[in-house]
């Protein structure tokens, strides 16, 4: 399970790496496997696939070309309702509670249920938090929703906080795609001291020293997404850096 294996790295302070692919952005096969086989040999723990915009139908050959060529677990990140594919292990079901567009609270929510609940998805219920300065993100736009700025800290926490006590499991600070800067540590830090469940964190996280200093502040999964996309390299070297902290923790 899934979930669980989330949980374990909350409680027993390892560390994870998850891959984002936008179905839009995958070119080749050739690519897409090469990729695949770069983080077989990195040991990435997730695949998720999906974003806020898929204008390809292509989201379950990707899915299926992964499978075909590994064993690490696809998650689906969909960014609505008809981007739903079953062929996925997992759905990371998000409710964007950053935000007060009831459509990405709930209502989508809806009308995917009654397919998910038939299928055999494990369903991941996620907290999705948009965190920036600005609303240039395509998330921000496609969502209709402000960020919260990542100057407020108290009410990135009090979100998070209002989040799992309405029964979400995870949390997902999310810089948006395309971000030129991440979530702003401190975020990370009064979000992981606020909630129990783990921290999921992704956008603008395009160099292994933000990736790292992500992880340094509370994440507990990593999400890469358009900086391996340009700079596959940044999948060895933050691994590399992921391996090492767990292997401390072994040690200690």
């Amino acid at each position: 399970m899934i979930l669980e294996q989330l949980t374990n790295l909350r409680k027993t302070g390892s560390k994870a790496i998850g891959i984002l692919i936008d179905p839009d952005k995958v070119e080749s096969d050739q690519g897409l496997i090469k990729l695949v086989n770069i983080c077989i040999e990195n040991q990435v723990n997730y695949f998720l696939v999906g974003g806020s915009l898929v204008t390809t139908n292509n989201t379950s050959h990707i899915i299926s070309t992964i499978k075909e060529h590994s064993q690490i677990p696809v998650l689906l990140f969909p960014g609505h309702s008809i981007y739903l594919d079953l062929s996925a292990d997992a759905i990371l079901f998000l409710s964007l509670i950053s935000g007060r567009n009831a459509e990405l609270l709930i209502g989508q929510h809806v009308l995917a249920a009654p397919i998910i609940k038939r299928s055999q998805l494990e369903v991941l219920p996620t907290g999705y938090m948009l965190i920036g300065s600005n609303n240039d993100t395509a998330v921000s736009y496609l969502s209709n929703t402000m960020p919260i700025p990542s100057s407020k800290t108290s009410v990135a926490a009090s979100t998070a906080i209002a989040g799992e006590m309405l029964g979400l499991r995870l949390i997902y600070l999310e810089a948006g795609s395309g971000a030129t800067e991440p979530v702003p540590e401190k975020i990370i830090k009064m979000v992981k001291k606020s909630v129990e469940a783990p921290i999921i964190v992704g956008g603008g996280l395009n160099t292994t020293e933000k990736a790292i200093n992500a992880i340094n502040a509370g994440a507990d999964l990593i999400i890469l997404g358009n900086g391996v996309e340009q700079h596959p390299e940044l999948v060895i070297e933050v691994s590399e850096q992921i391996t090492n902290y767990n292997r401390t923790l072994d040690i200690h």
